[in-house]
């Protein structure tokens, strides 16, 4: 299985697409301007203290305050905030934890009036980006990501990644960790330390104890608000969270995330160094590899799927809901209820690559073609399981109702991607289509229907523009044609149609 990463790089935004065999799976993209991102923290002040909410809305700096929920103040949160006034009093010079005294743990049912007090200074982290009109989600709780590791100050414990199921691996990743782990800080141990040694896990955790402590130095002068710790590089945010030993290709576009990129590789996995490879700007890397015309058919409100099949995916102000449709497939299967299964599987992968694309979160309610057998609908909600299964973003799916439908809920931190995919009409209407690049997948899958129906003498008639788009080059795009379906598809320009229009006829000139 081929998965790759692919990098454009512009002015002020890095774009990568992650590719499973040249499918595109999933888009990031990360903006210079996004000064709220997932794991930032903040010093600030608490706002508003709302004992009806249990919460306190605080100034991180956005238009809107960050919203922080009692129950995310952490355990050991007041000796967090007595050690966070020592430093900004400037009476504590020593960052580490092993002297710290711990005061009396929150109580889970307790009040944020007992602890938080108005314009009182307070350091926050991002754990959900500013979404539509509410402000950030903040957490007093904080967590240092790396590689291998995840530093969590004021705690004395060790978790292991649930995705790591051997228990002699779990119970060896937990001694070394336990033989290196500094005194006042809890360590999690993620998914990617499966195997690794100890040297590996030590300098991971070094590099955190550093961040930690060059935080602690801004604070002192930090004005209000004022992030004091951030990604140094976002290619490096990703490259931790997204890059495994799966990954067969990198290919960037710009010389010097490609060289930040090899760095990295160089400290984490040296052997996959080789696989980061530089892509000559001048064709767009996104082109080269087909991306673009991959978020051209992959985003908007329908999306095609194989044999005939698609979905509809529309958003509500408190869900998504997904409709599965059979559309025009040619029906193969021996009964309606295999047409159904058949259908219902590709659309379940379709939907799970569609959720990572997308990035959707919240409630996603899905209505599958029903199906009247038990062992069926299990088998759906299986296939859907085991798509989903590399999902990074915390999910819950639920077996399938009575009426076919099939509920997930998806961890969201950060905006919904959304990209424009509908454009203005060339024929100069004002009306706005689908994007003109995809006329000639939809002429190619129109061709093929007419062919399997038995159709041997066929004729494209269409624009000259797009019959010369198909004719020209070498190869062109009918010479594929013919050499995958063994027979010469006569392309007829016709000065009388407009740009997107077109039409097939049989021998005798009739239109099909």
């Amino acid at each position: 299985m081929d998965k790759e990463i692919i990098i454009r790089s512009g002015s002020t935004k890095v774009d990568y697409a992650l590719t499973k065999n040249g499918r595109l799976v999933e888009l990031h993209q990360d903006e210079d301007e996004n000064k709220f991102a997932v794991s930032d923290i903040f010093i600030a002040k608490s706002r508003k203290v709302l004992s009806g909410l249990n919460a306190s809305f605080v100034n991180v700096g956005y238009e809107k305050d960050g919203f922080l929920h009692y129950h995310d103040l952490g355990p050991q949160y007041l000796t967090q905030f007595k050690f966070t006034k020592q430093i900004l009093s400037g009476r504590r010079k020593n960052y580490a934890l092993k002297d710290i005294k711990l005061e009396k743990e929150l109580e889970k049912s307790g009040s944020i009036t007992d602890v938080i007090a108005p314009n009182q200074p307070i350091l926050v982290q991002v754990v959900k980006e500013p979404i539509s009109t509410k402000g950030p989600r903040l957490s007093a709780e904080l967590s240092i990501p790396g590689r291998y590791v995840v530093l969590v100050p004021f705690s004395d414990r060790i978790s292991i990644s649930q995705k790591i199921e051997d228990r002699e691996e779990k119970s060896r990743l937990k001694r070394l960790v336990k033989s290196i782990k500094p005194a006042g800080f809890g360590v999690i141990v993620r998914t990617v330390a499966k195997g690794k040694l100890v040297a590996e896990l030590d300098q991971d955790l070094q590099n955190l104890i550093t961040k930690w402590e060059n935080m602690c130095a801004k604070l002192h002068k930090a004005n209000f608000p004022s992030k004091v710790m951030t990604e140094v590089s976002r290619t490096n945010s990703i490259m931790r969270d997204v890059f495994n030993d799966t990954y067969t290709s990198i290919v960037v576009d710009d010389e010097e995330v490609c060289s930040e990129i090899k760095d990295y590789l160089k400290t984490i996995a040296p052997h996959k160094e080789s696989i980061v490879k530089y892509h000559n700007p001048r064709t767009p890397v996104f082109e080269k590899y087909g991306i673009e015309r991959q978020i051209k058919t992959s985003f908007g409100r329908t999306v095609s799927m194989s044999k005939g099949a698609y979905l509809i995916i529309e958003h509500t102000e408190a869900m998504h809901v997904i409709d599965v449709n059979s559309g025009n497939r040619s029906n193969k299967a021996n009964s309606q209820e295999d047409t159904a299964l058949e259908t219902n599987l590709i659309a379940a992968s379709e939907i799970a690559r569609q959720l990572r694309l997308r990035d959707m979160g919240g409630i996603i309610v899905v209505d599958f073609i029903d199906m009247r057998q038990a062992e069926n609908r299990k088998k759906l909600y299986e296939h859907m399981r085991d798509e989903m299964s590399e999902d990074r973003a915390k999910h819950k799916i639920l077996p399938p109702s009575k009426f076919g439908l099939i509920q997930i809920t998806r961890q969201r931190v950060r905006q919904e991607m959304n990209i424009k995919t509908r454009e203005e009409n060339p024929d100069g209407n004002g009306n706005e289509i689908q994007a003109p690049i995809l006329v000639i997948d939809k002429i190619k899958e129109e061709l093929e229907k007419h062919l399997k129906n038995g159709h041997k003498k066929v004729t494209l008639n269409a624009h000259p523009f797009v019959a010369a788009f198909i004719t020209k080059g070498y190869p062109s795009i009918r010479s594929k044609w013919f050499m995958n379906h063994k027979k010469w598809i006569k392309v007829s320009p016709r000065d009388a149609y407009t740009y997107l229009e077109y039409n097939f006829t049989d021998k005798d000139g009739k239109v099909l």
